[in-house]
């Protein structure tokens, strides 16, 4: 009978031995191709995102027109800009755009999320139709809106007087109606990508919930308000997230309906930075409105936060 002794592994001088070694060496390659997919991302997060935003948050304290050295003026920016009647109709009106979009948004996505979470024939073509906006050019989406919207000519108007309307809103044209217009269109515009995410929240809810809730007699709006609700929180809450975020940026839609007018009833802070930033050439004080407007996000969305973790305790 023969005894067969394993020969262990060497050790070598450093007291490692060598499949250690092997692992450790496969542990350094796999995380320099990390890097080396990860790297020019974060380069170009650096370079143009988080340096600019570092250097916005300097230049609120300074006087700069792009063509002097940078003054330091301390909190002269702020004090300007507080004293300023178009700062606050601007956030006055910022405020309106998000109490208006948000709710509106989040509300028609999900009804349309509900509705098309149905095995209906052709329900994939008006999922699309409803999505379709979302992708479509912003600038050609507000003007085709700001064309049914002409208080004269508009489709909408003809309608409304044909429904017996005698003095329809003048939209775009009236400082009382351009903000209500420009939510519409960015309700229409939006509420199709929001109605995806409440999509997939949907079907991820199980169907065995739903055939117990009704075993035990639930009725349509039992079943809709404790398993459906429950059920889409984690989605809704980033639904309202992204949607808040997004209505403090609004820029762009405005910009091309109504370019803040008429006069400032529609000058938003996203806008106001541009104009004093990039047409008046002040970037100090530009700088010192987007840091109010950094620090309104930033509240907004941790409050948000906070009454999320409230509500999962």
């Amino acid at each position: 009978m023969t005894t067969q002794t394993l020969k262990r592994p060497k050790a070598s001088r450093t007291g490692t031995s060598p499949r250690s070694q092997g692992n450790r060496k496969q542990a350094r390659r796999t995380t320099l191709i990390g890097w080396t997919f990860i790297l020019p991302n974060f380069l170009g997060f650096l370079a143009f995102t988080l340096i600019p935003v570092f250097a916005a948050f300097a230049l609120a304290f300074m006087e700069w027109n792009s063509f002097s050295t940078p003054e330091w003026i301390g909190l002269r920016n702020f004090q300007e800009m507080f004293g300023s009647e178009t700062f606050w109709i601007a956030l006055m009106n910022t405020v309106g755009y998000t109490i208006g979009h948000v709710p509106l948004t989040l509300g028609l996505a999900l009804l349309l999320a509900m509705l098309l979470n149905r095995k209906l024939k052709g329900i994939g073509f008006f999922r699309v139709a409803i999505f379709f906006p979302y992708i479509t050019s912003l600038v050609a989406v507000a003007v085709v809106w700001n064309m049914l919207f002409n208080p004269t000519t508009g489709p909408i108007n003809q309608l409304l007087e044909a429904i017996g309307i005698a003095n329809p809103p003048g939209w775009t044209s009236s400082s009382d109606w351009a903000m209500p217009a420009v939510i519409i269109t960015s309700v229409w515009r939006d509420m199709g990508y929001y109605m995806i995410l409440f999509l997939a929240g949907l079907q991820a809810i199980p169907n065995e919930l739903y055939e117990a809730a009704e075993v035990d007699g639930a009725n349509a709006w039992q079943r809709f308000w404790n398993v459906t609700v429950p059920g889409l929180r984690p989605t809704t809450f980033f639904v309202l997230v992204m949607l808040t975020v997004s209505s403090f940026k609004v820029f762009d839609l405005i910009v091309v309906m109504t370019d803040g007018g008429p006069g400032r009833s529609t000058t938003v802070l996203s806008q106001l930075i541009y104009q004093e930033g990039i047409t008046e050439g002040n970037f100090g004080y530009s700088s010192a409105i987007s840091l109010v407007l950094f620090l309104i996000v930033l509240t907004v969305t941790v409050v948000q936060f906070k009454l999320q973790q409230r509500k999962e305790r």
